[in-house]
């Protein structure tokens, strides 16, 4: 191989490297800015300088009215709206559940030819979409419990620093991903509007729905009534707050053997119950269709439903 093969060689060796090497930083640069746009309020606020427009989207999304309230036909659904942190809006979560329950009941109606079916259909069809806006709600609450101590961690580091509060909930804001990031966000530009920062702190733990979350806010209302050092009293609001988790924690591992059993107890009988009738169906012989049994299946069904009832009573502590 000649030299000038070798350098041309050695030339397109460099240039990959120095190529790969431009890709590597740009992945890297487009990822840091993904981190720092890494909650909704940040991403609307890319699109918009208007934070007044921005803040009332997220309320509107939210249903709530442009001055933070519950907006609505049920106080109840609006509330579990809000802690869900979906953009339904105002109305959108009851048309959808009206057209789940019509769909479900016209479908129900139609493969089993009676009404009773298709009343039976709409009231699940009307019932499933709060259950599934309650595990939203509980998801969410659940992800920013195990932010918070994190946020405060930032506000307490800010106030060392000499900011104001108001600088260190925008900060929060700006390096906390969802929920809890745009949730502090929502505050801080309540507090920039002319809201006081203990009124802005309890509308954020109004939607977020946790104790943990009022035990700050009260935390945040007794240093504004009587004075003293809020890093200090963060700082312990903080260690509370994370020992609160570790006992829930210690608590769910104490109890997952009991979990576990109750879960195999529920799964096995009906599984073998509808095992025996795919594989031989002649089993039961000719007492299948007596009512005496009919009825006694259903009280089995019931009698587990309140045993399960019991064991999630005795396993579910409040912390």
């Amino acid at each position: 191989m000649s030299s000038t093969q070798q350098i041309i060689i050695y030339g397109l060796i460099f240039c990959a490297g120095f190529l790969m090497l431009q890709t590597i930083l740009g992945l890297m640069g487009q990822a840091g800015k993904n981190v720092r746009l890494a909650n909704d309020r940040l991403r609307r606020l890319s699109k918009s300088d208007d934070k007044v427009d921005v803040l009332d989207k997220m309320r509107r999304a939210r249903s709530l009215t442009k001055e933070g309230q519950l907006a609505g036909l049920n106080t109840r659904i609006a509330q579990l709206i809000m802690q869900s942190g979906l953009p339904l809006g105002t109305y959108g979560f009851y048309y959808a559940s009206l057209g789940f329950a019509v769909s479900l009941g016209m479908t129900l109606f139609l493969v089993k030819g009676t009404p009773v079916w298709g009343f039976l259909g709409f009231g699940l069809g009307s019932i499933a979409p709060v259950l599934i806006l309650s595990f939203f709600v509980k998801r969410r609450r659940k992800k920013a419990v195990a932010q918070l101590p994190e946020a405060l961690d930032i506000i307490i580091r800010s106030l060392a620093a000499g900011h104001p509060v108001p600088v260190a909930m925008g900060l929060v804001a700006r390096e906390m991903p969802d929920p809890i990031g745009s949730e502090f966000g929502i505050a801080s530009d309540e507090v920039s509007f002319g809201s006081t920062i203990s009124s802005a702190i309890q509308k954020l733990a109004d939607r977020v729905g946790h104790e943990d979350f009022e035990l700050f806010s009260a935390m945040i209302r007794l240093q504004e009534r009587t004075g003293g050092n809020l890093a200090d009293l963060l700082r312990s609001n903080a260690k509370t707050i994370r020992d609160r988790q570790k006992m829930r924690l210690k608590i769910k591992a104490a109890s997952a053997e009991g979990r576990v059993s109750a879960m195999i107890l529920n799964v096995a009988p009906i599984f073998l119950f509808i095992a025996v009738n795919k594989m031989s169906p002649e089993f039961y012989g000719e007492v299948k269709h007596l009512k005496s049994v009919t009825y006694t299946l259903w009280g089995v069904v019931i009698w587990m439903g309140l045993g399960n009832l019991v064991m999630y009573k005795m396993i579910n502590f409040k912390i």
